[in-house]
């Protein structure tokens, strides 16, 4: 391989090394393996422009050409000039692309759905910094500029992550960095010419003396103060503790952990960054229309996400394992039997230029029938788009339940499971002092949860002097929930954010639910709802009734009527029977159904289909393609370190069978029984003798260098068997084994005719038994799983990519002069 396809090499693989930091932004990461193909395409287009040869400026024009063409076919196929070429159409739809990226970026949270507009950005922006890479590096020749932009990608990935890209990250930069120093380096002392220095110490067939062994000292070196620099740039920032982390950052990339599933995991979703400024909009315009047989629609609040994370910047929804979506919802958690609840139904359009990802529905639904690529997250009851699955023009229906808890109820709620409580009552440490007092003070004289619920609503609506304001600074954080406390003007984001944080720091699991408030009815019966119906409100957990929505925002939403009641009543409150829905009659006629409870479903008096909804999703098992490629997977993982071993095996057995035959593929030549090597007899055209005692010859000293004694092919067989012998400390059989199979060889290779020589695999046998007995445990392991001989497969496939490339630059040549000579012909 030449200095130059070297270097182009390096470059596109320093550059995806460096992109793989992008890869936790966005799930699923497949946007990586079209980067590297378009990239792979502008490579080798500047290798062709290179060899014409271009000018430098022509060649990278020639691959920026190759570049637009290539995104273009990827990107605006259809709105391109013969599919590739960027016509008016294409970049109109390029900039669309790319706007409706930058809008995403902003609406996600890490990790980021892969939409369309998100993957051109990455893309485009990973083969924009392959080629100023390749151009510095190759057309150029200074790679150690090409790290600027290699770092620039890397800083990039860092900040959109938070300053946590990961150390593993960082790592696989800065080696892809320093493989391409390594590359230029070695092309630069190629063309001093051969370096001699001392000995051979490798053995490495077809070498000189001085040019083989181990690397030389330059190279060494370059070796040594790249790792230094690796290791020094990885442990400074956790030992000094004003950088916080320096470069690694100090956490971790992601939004939470993704639990364990067959279904794979929601990507983490903020709709909030865009719910004030719908709040804000001149002219509400519909987003959604339903028609519902509830007899009250006040309490109908759509839901989108549940956020349950809040980490003292901004609450956020885990990362959760996700699965398909069940013939019917399980029982909601914490629900208990003695509960009031109601099945309704609702029929449901959304409108065509409303674009989301989660799908808006009452809560708890019981059952989706929706059209789509639609999956179901068990703890938050959501339903999210899978592979750019969004609401825009989806029809469905939703058949809900609506828990009417009683004020006794959920007054004498137990204590919540240890689990739950434990994970959606955490608070930040930096949570300031003040809202934890401000809580307590506000809560004080409540007797249980209930009533300290209670009284945090009734003081943001009431008591508190708060006042609702659309234009207030939108924050999050824990100061944010500082600052409005004290300045006491806010909208929805506000007063459900701090009544949730403030219930956590009384012990009371809460979260955040974002969706839109119920509608407006309209004359048909239909209710519809606008983007400034757009609502967050608090949900808090009480053992039996479950997630209960509160509601702490004045002049906002319907307050419900569990939640009206200051004092509960006293009066004692028993089971209570599930009753029919009401009977109104939507445009799809959705029939009402009653509520299941736990009790009924376990005598088996709920029917066939209302029995389902207690129970799990029904998962029909494991995705056969998924589980295929996990095999796939883990067979490679462990057999791969084996290929030295099998590889080892298998050519010994050829070596030592009955054909015993040379294998072509070994790597060439070796010492004086090659074959084709200038100077010196060839075996090639021999009888078969000949050729089987050459074949037992190499694995003799193929063993011995397993064993750590390196051939040396300056040496007569005669004298390299004294060495193997010497070096290998054989004695007896072995040893005299050596010397047989060493006489027989330089039979072979001078003698005007060869004899037959019997035994010889045994003799091969005897020097292998000679080696083991007298090695180490550590030593026989290495022969045996990782045999220094099989290098010779590396500079196999080394000697055949050299000829292949010969052969073609001699066509190249043989047809340029050909097309040279044409004009000249007569015709």
């Amino acid at each position: 391989m030449s200095g130059r396809a070297r270097l182009t090499l390096a470059s596109w693989a320093a550059t995806l090394m460096a992109a793989g930091a992008l890869l936790p932004l966005v799930k699923p990461a497949t946007w990586i393996f079209t980067a590297a193909f378009v990239l792979a395409l502008v490579s080798g287009a500047g290798t062709l422009a290179r060899r014409v040869p271009l000018a430098a400026p022509a060649a990278l024009l020639a691959q920026t050409a190759v570049a637009l063409f290539a995104l273009t076919a990827v990107f605006a196929r259809e709105q391109a000039v013969l599919w590739f070429l960027p016509g008016p159409r294409a970049v109109t739809h390029a900039a669309e692309l790319l706007r409706a990226g930058a809008e995403d970026v902003g609406r996600y949270a890490v990790p980021a759905p892969d939409t369309e507009g998100i993957r051109l950005m990455l893309v485009g922006g990973v083969v924009v910094i392959g080629l100023m890479v390749d151009a510095l590096a190759v057309t150029f020749r200074r790679a150690a500029p090409a790290g600027l932009p290699l770092l620039a990608l890397y800083s990039v990935a860092a900040g959109l992550s938070g300053g946590g890209a990961g150390w593993l990250w960082f790592l696989l930069a800065g080696t892809g960095y320093l493989l391409l120093l390594l590359a230029e380096g070695r092309d630069r002392l190629s063309r001093w010419g051969r370096v001699f220095g001392g000995a051979q110490r490798t053995g490495r067939p077809g070498t000189a003396v001085g040019s083989g062994g181990q690397a030389f000292a330059p190279v060494r070196t370059g070796r040594r103060i790249g790792a230094v620099a690796l290791g020094v740039a990885l442990v400074v920032p956790f030992a000094l503790p004003g950088l916080s982390g320096g470069l690694l950052g100090a956490g971790g990339g992601g939004e939470g952990s993704g639990g364990s599933g067959t279904g794979g995991t929601i990507s983490t979703v903020n709709p909030l960054v865009s719910l004030q400024d719908d709040l804000r909009q001149q002219e509400d315009r519909e987003v959604l229309r339903y028609r519902t047989n509830a007899r009250d629609t006040s309490g109908t609040y759509l839901r989108l996400v549940a956020l349950d994370q809040f980490d003292g910047l901004s609450w956020k929804s885990s990362v959760r394992p996700i699965v398909d979506v069940p013939e019917r919802l399980p029982w909601p958690d914490g629900l208990a039997q003695g509960v009031r609840v109601t099945e309704v139904t609702g029929n449901f359009v959304a409108s065509g230029t409303y674009e989301q990802k989660w799908l808006p529905m009452p809560y708890p639904a019981s059952r989706v029938d929706v059209e789509g690529r639609w999956r179901y997250e068990p703890a938050g009851r959501m339903l999210v788009g899978d592979d750019r699955q969004t609401t825009r023009g989806a029809r469905y229906q939703v058949a809900s339940l609506d828990v009417q808890p009683t004020a006794e109820q959920l007054a004498a709620a137990g204590p919540a499971p240890e689990e739950l409580r434990r994970e959606y009552t955490k608070v930040p440490a930096s949570l300031p002092a003040d809202v934890r007092e401000t809580a307590r003070k506000v809560t004080s004289g409540a007797d249980n949860d209930y009533e300290r619920a209670l009284k945090l609503q009734d003081w943001f609506v009431r008591d508190g002097g708060f006042r609702y304001d659309v234009d207030v600074q939108s924050g999050t954080g824990v100061q944010a929930v500082s600052r409005f406390l004290k300045d006491k003007e806010g909208f929805c984001v506000h007063f459900s954010f701090s009544m949730a944080a403030m219930a956590r720091s009384l012990g009371i699991p809460a979260r955040v639910a974002v969706g839109f408030m119920p509608g407006t009815p309209q004359s048909d019966g239909s209710m519809s709802v606008g983007i400034r119906d757009a609502h967050a409100w608090p949900e808090l957990y009480f053992e039996g009734a479950g997630w209960t929505r509160f509601e702490p925002t004045p002049q906002r939403g319907s307050t419900p009527s569990y939640a009206r009641e200051a004092v509960p009543s006293g009066s004692a409150t028993g089971p209570a029977q599930p009753r029919q829905s009401a009977s109104a009659q939507p445009s799809a006629a959705p029939s009402a159904s009653e509520s299941c409870t736990p009790q009924m479903r376990r005598l088996g008096d709920c029917g066939q289909e209302t029995a389902a909804a207690g129970a799990a999703p029904d998962d029909s098992g494991a995705d056969p393609l998924a589980t295929a490629l996990i095999v796939l997977g883990v067979a490679v993982v462990l057999v791969l370190p084996l290929l030295p071993l099998f590889w080892r095996r298998r050519a010994r057995a050829r070596r030592l069978g009955p054909a015993g035959v040379r294998e072509p593929e070994e790597g060439g030549p070796s010492g004086p029984f090659s074959d084709g090597r200038p100077g010196r007899p060839s075996a090639r055209g021999a009888g078969g003798t000949a050729a089987r005692t050459l074949a037992v010859w190499r694995e003799i000293n193929d063993t011995a260098w397993d064993y750590g004694v390196e051939p040396d092919e300056s040496q007569t067989p005669r004298r390299t068997a004294a060495r193997i012998v010497r070096l290998g400390e054989l004695r007896g059989e072995s040893a005299d084994a050596v010397h047989r199979v060493a006489r027989a060889v330089e039979e072979a290779l001078y003698a005007p005719r060869s004899q037959p020589v019997a035994n010889l695999a045994e003799e091969a046998g005897r020097v292998r038994a000679g080696f083991h007995a007298g090695a180490d445990r550590r030593t026989r392991l290495r022969a045996l799983l990782a045999p220094r001989s099989a290098v010779r497969v590396r500079w196999a496939a080394s000697a055949r990519w050299a000829t292949a490339t010969a052969r073609w630059s001699d066509r190249r040549h043989a047809l340029t002069a050909r097309f040279r000579r044409a004009p000249h012909g007569t015709g």
